[in-house]
C-alpha cells in the first residue's frame, strides 16, 4: 500500500476552482433573483441541472442507481434537507439581503451540522471546545447582521432564512453519516438518486405555487445554468476528486475559503457593500469553525 507524500498538492488546483464554483453560488442566485425568478423555480432549475451532470457522469462511469426503497426512502429526506428547503430559502432570502451576506452566513454551517450531529449521533461529546467555537461563531453571526445599529425587518427576514438554510444542511450532512454514506452504490449514483428526489420534490412545490415564470433573460438564464450544472452537477466531481488525493479532512477546508470568494464576487461583480463588521464576522464565524473542530479539550459540563 503506497502512501501519499506530504508535499504532494495535485489536489490544490481542483480544491481551489471548486471553492470558486460554490463562492460564486450565491452571486448566481442573486442574478437569478433579481431577474424575478421565483426562489422555488431558482432550486428547480438547479436540482433538474443538477440531477442531469450527476446522470451523465454515471453513465460515463457506469455508476448504476440504487434498487432497494431504503436507500431511495433517505435520499427523500435528503432531499429535503439538503435541496428543497436550503435551495429554497436561500433564493428567498436574498430577495432581502446581498449575497456577501448570504454567503457569510452560509459559513455558520459546520457549526449547524454540530449541533444536529451531537443530537444524532450519541457517540460524538460536546467539549469546552466545540461550546467556545459555537458561541465564537454565532457571536460572529451577529456582528455581520452588524445588530447593534438596527436592522430592517426585511433584513431579518432574509437573515434568517439563509440561516434556516444552514440549519438544513447541517441535519442534512449528520443525517448523511447516520443513515446513507454507508449505503451500497457509487458515490455519484447516491448524489444522482438524492437530486431526482429533488427535482420531483421542487417541481410538486412549484406546481402548487404557481405556473412557469416567464423567461428572465439571458444573464440570469446563465446564471442559473452555472449555478445547476456547475455548483450542483460539476462541482460533485471536483469534490470527490480533492477527498480521495487530500483525504476528507482537507477537503472539509473548503469551507474556510468559499466566503472569501463570495465577499469578493459580490463586490466586485454586484458592487455590494463590504462593512468593516462584515469582514470582521466572517472571520469569526470561520474561527469559530475551526475551534469546533480542534483537536483536544475537555467535555464541558
Amino acid at each position: 500500500m503506497t502512501t501519499r507524500s506530504r508535499s504532494d498538492v495535485s489536489w490544490l488546483p481542483g480544491f481551489v476552482v471548486l471553492s470558486a464554483i460554490w463562492g460564486s453560488s450565491f452571486a448566481l442566485i442573486k442574478i437569478a433573483v433579481d431577474a424575478g425568478v421565483p426562489p422555488v423555480w431558482v432550486a428547480l432549475v438547479r436540482c433538474v441541472l443538477g440531477a442531469a451532470t450527476l446522470l451523465v457522469i454515471c453513465l460515463l462511469t457506469g455508476s448504476r442507481l440504487p434498487r432497494d426503497r431504503g436507500t431511495w426512502g433517505h435520499a427523500a429526506v435528503l432531499a429535503v434537507l439538503l435541496n428543497v428547503v436550503p435551495f429554497t430559502l436561500l433564493a428567498w432570502g436574498e430577495q432581502h439581503v446581498t449575497s456577501v451576506l448570504a454567503g457569510l452566513l452560509n459559513a455558520a454551517t459546520p457549526l449547524m451540522t454540530l449541533l444536529f450531529v451531537l443530537a444524532l449521533l450519541p457517540t460524538e461529546r460536546i467539549t469546552a471546545y466545540r461550546v467556545a467555537g459555537l458561541l465564537v461563531g454565532f457571536g460572529g453571526v451577529l456582528c455581520v447582521l452588524g445588530v447593534w445599529r438596527g436592522i430592517g425587518s426585511a433584513t431579518v427576514a432574509g437573515a434568517l432564512a439563509c440561516l434556516g438554510a444552514t440549519a438544513g444542511y447541517g441535519a442534512g450532512f449528520a443525517w448523511t453519516q447516520r443513515f446513507f454514506a454507508g449505503r451500497t452504490g457509487s458515490a455519484a449514483a447516491l448524489s444522482a438518486a438524492q437530486m431526482l428526489c429533488a427535482s420531483a420534490q421542487l417541481a410538486l412545490c412549484a406546481a402548487v405555487t404557481g405556473g412557469v415564470p416567464a423567461w428572465p433573460g439571458v444573464p440570469a438564464g446563465a446564471a442559473l445554468l452555472a449555478l445547476g450544472a456547475l455548483g450542483t452537477g460539476f462541482a460533485y466531481v471536483l469534490n470527490l476528486g480533492v477527498v480521495r488525493a487530500a483525504g476528507p479532512t482537507v477537503a472539509s477546508t473548503v469551507t474556510y475559503v468559499i466566503p472569501i470568494w463570495s465577499t469578493a464576487i459580490g463586490a466586485v461583480l454586484l458592487a455590494e457593500p463590504v462593512g468593516w463588521n462584515t469582514v470582521v464576522g466572517g472571520v469569526l464565524v470561520v474561527v469559530g469553525v475551526v475551534v469546533t473542530r480542534a483537536s483536544g479539550g475537555t467535555p464541558a459540563r
